[in-house]
């Protein structure tokens, strides 16, 4: 079982304001790993109810959501492979 620290019960927490969620998004955009931007978007969104209560609020299905949320996934790894194949280097190394 996981356990939370007072750190996550802290972001969670300021993750349910716009604002601090935005500025969080922005901030991981800007570090460069793609991987980042991938979780700080899925702590946003567990913070802000899980994908269901997104999915409600946005007027989706939760099938809407997951896909686009997976499409955004396999973007976010494409780019990464041809920025690695650019510097020949192998992704399986990174």
């Amino acid at each position: 079982m996981k356990t939370t620290t007072k750190h996550d019960e802290w972001l969670s927490i300021k993750l349910k304001d716009a604002d601090f969620a935005a500025e969080f998004l922005n901030a991981a955009s800007q570090d460069g790993d793609p991987k980042i931007y991938l979780i700080a978007l899925r702590k946003v969104v567990e913070a802000r109810g899980g994908m269901a209560f997104i999915a409600e609020k946005g007027e989706l299905s939760r099938e809407t959501l997951y896909r686009t949320h997976q499409e955004l996934h396999r973007k976010v790894l494409s780019r990464m492979s041809e920025r690695a194949k650019a510097i020949e280097v192998d992704i399986d190394d990174i």
